[in-house]
């Protein structure tokens, strides 16, 4: 018989509802016995004892609120009797020791990926086509529609005939509610066009609102964002298109491709409109010049690579009760296998590490690395509350309606993504990620922003979970959609991937589904598996605009 119920820490004073449960309802769990007072959902916690208004709320081992009244032993726990509560974090000891998990089985294995000349290795390979400001976004638009269809990357619409049908039918006289009743055929196809350059995967246009306006600081940000893509194992090279006043000067960009490499050497090619003149000249240009860097891309074949070679960016968005018990802590192994082999993974989304601070502080490899995580986390937070707001806000209302009722639980099951190993390093967004191992990258909890900038800082693949489904993806590296529950699997399967539902019922070990996940990984960095995200165009892409806007 399937579990109905999971006490997720030795410590904790909550048990979480696998399936729904009635009030009146007589649980046992390892030898003991609960009566469930309140209805409870599944995904939703009871208390395991009686509490005063005051007293502490324990799970995954940590505080994650407090009583708000005095509740009893098999209290379903609400956004109305338990408020967010987090211990504070400092400077402690070094916690490096880990256990290394058997990596056996991945040894001598390799992915077919696309070697750069800096020595990295891309898991696909495309060319950019960006703006340094929007006040090109227009002929950043005008490129797209010219090229993406005549270069064969355009994707079919697979809605196209829907509407043909019901144009007819309206044509034809039919009336409103014969329209909304009629029956009409959608074609379920991804099929792909064929291309004009075989081995570049595509051409992307890479849209922003940054650029002029803000402060001098959101341009030098945006600037190295840009370069991190520029400069990304997935870019073959670029098409820059500058309007010429802007804050976001050329000269930045060329600064921060050089911080990330000093011998950089794809080709980049930078128009400037107020120079050239006229707008049909500088497209003319833009067209021959991408043109001629696709033709260069285009020599580079996929080669066989160390798994070492692979960056993993760790994130999660549309959480429920149920991501920091399967998905979150299945990728968390998957990351340790990962860096067991030499491999770089980013846990980033700092506004979701509130409550564990502690935790991953004393994993950090040195103090200097502690305490800058330690600062930016109390910047981070202070900037928050100066605006308004603050961390025990973070939690959406999906969120909630799913189980994650205060900040701190959401973070106590986010930061399981970024599973045992040591913090081998603290990085500020948008930095680059350089060592191999946990990385920590300071972003905020938004889904895109957050998947952005991990790319940005170096992910050749991006591993995403969620409880609830969301379609986000990013231009130039695979996001692979994972599902926390096999329910949302089921029903939104044309966006996700890997269902890690299988853990919840008791189907597969978090070891089990974590290897899985690497096994899937692979095959995806060889491009052997196209993720939903790539087959549905899904190119999200929000740069962080930290400042304030003059």
């Amino acid at each position: 018989m399937r579990q109905r119920i999971l006490k997720v820490h030795p410590n904790d004073n909550v048990i979480v509802a696998l399936t729904d449960i009635k009030a009146g309802e007589q649980l046992t769990y390892q030898n003991e016995n609960y009566t469930v007072l309140d209805d409870v959902q599944a995904k939703h916690k009871f208390l395991t004892t009686d509490l005063k208004a005051g007293e502490e709320v324990i799970m995954y081992g940590v505080l994650v609120g407090k009583a708000q009244s005095d509740l009893k032993r098999g209290n379903v726990i609400t956004t109305s009797n338990l408020k967010h509560a987090a211990l504070g974090f400092e400077t402690g000891e070094r916690k490096t020791d880990w256990v290394k998990p058997d990596v056996s089985a991945w040894q001598n294995r390799t992915f077919m990926g696309f070697h750069r000349e800096d020595g990295s290795v891309g898991t696909a390979n495309y060319w950019l086509v960006i703006p340094m400001v929007f006040c090109e976004n227009r002929n950043i638009d005008v490129l797209q529609e010219t090229l993406t269809g005549s270069l064969g990357y355009k994707r079919k619409n697979n809605y196209q005939s829907q509407a043909e049908q019901l144009i007819a039918l309206y044509k034809s006289g039919a009336k409103t509610e014969e329209l909304l009743q009629a029956e009409v055929f959608v074609e379920e196809s991804h099929q792909k066009t064929e291309r004009v350059f075989p081995n570049v995967d595509g051409i992307k246009f890479l849209k922003h609102e940054g650029g002029c306006g803000g402060i001098r600081q959101d341009a030098e940000t945006l600037c190295g964002l840009l370069a991190g893509y520029i400069t990304h194992p997935n870019c073959a090279g670029a098409t820059v298109l500058s309007l010429g006043c802007q804050n976001a000067q050329v000269s930045i960009l060329q600064a921060e491709i050089a911080k990330r490499d000093v011998n950089f050497s794809k080709p980049l090619y930078i128009l400037e409109q107020q120079k050239i003149g006229t707008e049909a000249d500088m497209l003319s240009w833009a067209i021959k010049q991408t043109l001629a860097g696709l033709a260069k891309a285009n020599e580079c074949t996929r080669q066989p690579a160390p798994l070492s070679k692979i960056t993993i960016g760790l994130e999660c968005g549309g959480s429920d009760g149920f991501s920091g018990i399967s998905a979150n802590p299945a990728i968390g192994y998957t990351s340790d296998l990962l860096v067991a082999l030499g491999g770089t993974v980013i846990l980033a989304e700092f506004p979701e590490l509130c409550g564990v601070e502690q935790n991953i502080s004393d994993r950090c490899t040195s103090v200097e690395q502690a305490e800058r995580f330690n600062q930016l986390m109390r910047t981070y937070e202070k900037r928050v509350v100066e605006a308004g707001s603050g961390f025990d806000m973070n939690p959406s209302p999906g969120n909630i309606k799913d189980g994650l009722i205060t900040d701190a639980i959401k973070s106590a099951g986010a930061a399981k993504k970024g599973g045992t190993s040591p913090v081998v390093e603290v990085l500020d967004y948008p930095e680059k990620v350089t060592k191999p191992g946990l990385n920590l990258l300071c972003t905020p909890g938004n889904d895109v922003e957050s998947t952005t900038a991990e790319v940005g800082s170096g992910a050749n693949v991006v591993l995403f979970t969620t409880g609830l489904g969301t379609p986000t993806g990013n231009p130039i590296v695979p996001v692979v959609k994972l599902s926390s529950n096999t329910t949302l699997y089921n029903r939104m399967s044309d966006i996700i991937d890997i269902n890690t539902g299988t853990v919840i019922e008791g189907e597969e070990t978090i070891e089990e589904a974590g290897a899985r996940i690497l096994d899937y990984v692979i095959a995806v960095a060889s491009g052997e598996i196209e993720v939903c995200a790539v087959k549905h165009g899904q190119d999200d892409f929000i740069p962080w605009k930290r400042g304030v806007s003059l």
